[in-house]
């Protein structure tokens, strides 16, 4: 899930391009490695069953039967779409942690630890701004 060094996404835009197709918290967090506060997005509390997709491209990132409460106040996922992600190592805010970006526009996403539920133990920690919900028909 790495990218490779000079790895090119598939979907880009200038950045007026995205300020315009963006809201400015959702800039902030895809385009800029923000992060949006705990418990401040109505995704956290989402339980109905559907996909959440990259809320600046629209790739399938997650499935709704992949997400579980992981009390840490942002939406928290064990298993992500096949091939809808790909990581960075990130050394900011003096730590060593694993960020996670959407493998079709590159959008920074939130980060992923080893410290989640069966059968994965992993636990993908996702800025909701960064991600819209369909529901399943």
């Amino acid at each position: 899930m790495q990218p490779q060094a000079g790895h090119e996404f598939p979907f880009t835009l200038s950045e007026a391009e995205w300020r315009a197709r963006l809201t400015p918290e959702q800039y902030a967090v895809l385009r800029g490695h923000a992060t949006e506060r705990p418990g401040s997005c109505a995704l956290n509390y989402e339980k109905r069953a559907g996909k959440f997709s990259c809320a600046g491209c629209g790739q399938a990132l997650f499935v709704s039967n992949s997400k579980f409460e992981s009390g840490t106040g942002w939406p928290s996922f064990n298993d992500p779409v096949e091939g809808a992600l790909v990581t960075t190592t990130d050394r900011s805010h003096g730590m060593i942690r694993t960020e996670v970006h959407c493998s079709r526009c590159g959008g920074h996403l939130g980060h992923v630890f080893e410290d989640g539920p069966p059968p994965t133990f992993l636990r993908y920690c996702i800025n909701g701004v960064a991600m819209n919900f369909t529901p399943a028909e």
